[in-house]
């Protein structure tokens, strides 16, 4: 079993290598695509809100197919419908079509859902005791595609002028093509299915089945809390690092930088999202998830203020104040996935981890889309500070669900 568990997450890495460049293009540009193509600012977010909107969408049908038929259709299908929503987004640009690209961004949403979604996969033949190591091990591989894709930005631009496009589609053109690989790697490697391999298991033989590490009686109350806990960080980790992110890039253009300049932050912030994954992983599964969690609140909202006070053209600055987002992020998700997993029974995994993507999906979209309007509104320190203020609220809760717990 651990050869064949060793097997699966190596086949894993290598499709979340790839689709972590195709996550790039949409975090990079496609705000600045939407603002130049609608020349309105309060819409820059309407980009990440589509994007986030649709993988809300895919998150639900692939927890579903992936529940009936497996991961590795779930996930391969995810990741071909979001190289096309990629494909449309270059020919709504090129014909200068917004409808076309809120279509597109929509359909792009796929592959971002299936990236995080493919964490679960990683966790079927895991044992309680080391699932968070297994989430880590997941991510950790999307961080090399996404810090690698956004400083792609300046090299694909130049090569879709080349080609005639315009030169904020060059990302695309590359998301597109690493989505597409990624499908091909799950749907040639990644057998035995995971989820299917784990319902086939006598229950002695299962990872589950370890006394050792099973939660101490009563387990219905305290499941309830892990599960709880664990949504509401997922959701508002997301809400948080979503809404501070996606105008960053226009904030910054605003103060005179370029897109190299919002590239490399992003990239910096990608990085610090899913590179300290393996150490996140293993002190959730030493320490407990409750104090990851908390580790999660403090860091996004020092993140918070630190982006409020910085000033709009230090590169410097606002770039610590992104690895702190991006940090506080990954805290958040690899804690709140164990605490969420260790809740949910087998039989009914998959579909109720696509319900808790779509939860995060909703989120992430509600901060992209507000998050222009609120820059538009009362400027990006502002922004910045409300995702402070949702941090630090989470405190009191984390606290409380301790205390259940």
């Amino acid at each position: 079993m651990r050869r064949t568990q060793r097997r699966i997450l190596t086949v894993l890495l290598v499709s979340q290598v790839l689709s972590g460049v195709g996550l790039a293009a949409g975090v990079t540009v496609a705000s600045l695509l939407l603002q130049d193509m609608l020349e309105i600012t309060a819409l820059a977010g309407l980009g990440i809100a589509l994007l986030t909107a649709g993988s809300a969408v895919a998150a639900v049908v692939v927890g579903r197919v992936s529940q009936a038929r497996g991961r590795r259709l779930g996930l391969a299908g995810g990741y071909l419908v979001g190289a096309l929503g990629g494909g449309g987004v270059v020919a709504a640009a090129t014909t200068d079509s917004p409808a076309l690209l809120f279509f597109s961004l929509f359909l792009y949403g796929a592959g971002t859902a299936v990236n995080l979604q493919a964490r679960y996969a990683g966790t079927d033949l895991a044992a309680p005791a080391h699932r968070a190591r297994a989430v880590s091990t997941v991510l950790v591989a999307t961080t090399f595609g996404g810090v690698l894709g956004p400083n792609f930005t300046a090299p694909t631009g130049d090569f879709a002028v080349a080609l005639g496009l315009p030169h904020l589609t060059g990302l695309f053109l590359l998301s597109s093509t690493a989505f597409a690989l990624a499908a091909l790697v799950l749907i040639l490697w990644l057998r035995p299915d995971p989820l299917l391999l784990a319902r086939s298991l006598p229950a002695e033989e299962h990872p589950e089945h370890d006394s050792a590490a099973s939660p101490p009686a009563p387990r219905s109350e305290r499941w309830a809390a892990s599960l709880s806990l664990g949504v509401l960080v997922l959701v508002l980790s997301q809400l948080v690092m979503v809404a501070v992110m996606t105008m960053t890039p226009v904030h910054m253009h605003a103060h005179g930088l370029g897109t190299a300049a919002s590239g490399l932050v992003i990239a910096v912030h990608v990085g610090a999202m899913f590179l300290p994954s393996p150490l996140t992983g293993l002190l959730v599964d030493r320490y407990g998830p409750i104090t990851l969690v908390t580790a999660a609140a403090t860091t996004l909202l020092l993140a918070g203020v630190l982006a409020a006070t910085a000033p709009g053209d230090s590169v410097a600055l606002l770039t610590l104040a992104l690895v702190l987002l991006g940090l506080g992020w990954n805290f958040g998700l690899v804690s709140g996935t164990a605490l969420a997993t260790d809740a949910i029974p087998l039989a009914t995994r998959a579909k109720t981890q696509g319900l808790i993507d779509v939860a995060i999906a909703i989120a992430g979209a509600t901060g992209g889309l507000a998050s222009g309007m609120v820059v538009a509104a009362a400027g990006y320190p502002v922004l910045a500070l409300t995702g402070a203020a949702l941090a630090l609220a989470l405190l009191p809760v984390i606290i409380a669900t301790a205390y259940q717990r």
